[in-house]
């Protein structure tokens, strides 16, 4: 089984989805609430792999001042999860620690397979909007037998990094995030391989190809992330050409 880890921050407004918020007519809180609704998806999709599901939080401290409140990360998350499940009995949650993701990610992974005897251990964030049960299984079966194994996204980025054994963390998600992630594996001597590509969710050209997909998807009547879909819908986000150029719109 593996352990999949999932670093998030709570969903507050002006933490999280700045980059979307400056650059499509969503507002910083609409792009709040886009970030959980990945972070939800991604729950789900692991809840229903065969992954076991650990939510990394960060500690309120390591929050910038304006962004703290009365209710800790872990509190908040805690939540989500519980109305996402109907329960949190069959989730771990575990403070994050390192001061940057690398580093967070890395003692994650490290301590998880040296100290706790995991299998093998996977690092995803709400940043996946098409993380599936079908990926995260995939990429299970991969790692019985290849020792890194990432997910490629757009723009050189990774949006899913599996390990049986620990390679060099340090930089190692600065971006571009796959081809270094790839690198060290082989530095360390670990064999790589890739499950399917797929979308990463950061910023407003990441919604430019993430909206038609779900949109196709619509069409087809096929699978969608049930809380990011949603969102979309209720949004009347769309994509639309003008002047030769792709443009985000909402009804």
């Amino acid at each position: 089984m593996t352990v999949v880890a999932l670093l998030a921050n709570p969903p507050r407004e002006g933490l999280v989805g700045t980059a979307i918020a400056d650059s499509t007519p969503l507002s910083p809180a609409e792009a709040a609430d886009l970030y959980e609704a990945q972070f939800r998806d991604a729950v789900l999709a692991v809840e229903r792999s065969g992954g076991e599901l650990l939510v990394n939080y960060p500690d309120e401290d390591d929050l910038p001042a304006d962004y703290r409140t009365e209710t800790s990360p872990e509190a908040e998350l805690r939540t989500l999860v519980a109305d996402t499940l109907g329960g949190t009995d069959e989730v771990r949650f575990e403070r994050q620690v390192g001061s940057s993701f690398g580093a967070r990610a890395g003692n994650t992974v490290t301590h998880l397979l040296r100290e706790e005897g995991a299998d093998s251990v996977a690092v995803v964030t709400p940043t996946a909007p098409l993380l599936s049960r079908t990926i995260v299984d995939s990429a299970a079966m991969k790692l019985r037998t290849t020792e890194v194994v990432l997910g490629p996204s757009s723009n050189g980025r990774a949006y899913y990094a599996g390990f049986t054994r620990p390679i060099d963390f340090d930089g190692a998600f600065e971006a571009p995030a796959l081809p270094t992630l790839a690198e060290r594996g082989r530095d360390a001597d670990r064999s790589v391989d890739f499950v399917e590509p797929s979308p990463s969710l950061e910023t407003g050209d990441d919604l430019l190809d993430v909206v038609p997909m779900l949109r196709a998807r619509f069409a087809a009547e096929r699978v969608v992330p049930d809380y990011t879909a949603a969102f979309v819908h209720e949004k009347g986000l769309d994509v639309v050409v003008e002047d030769g150029e792709q443009r985000l719109v909402r009804d």
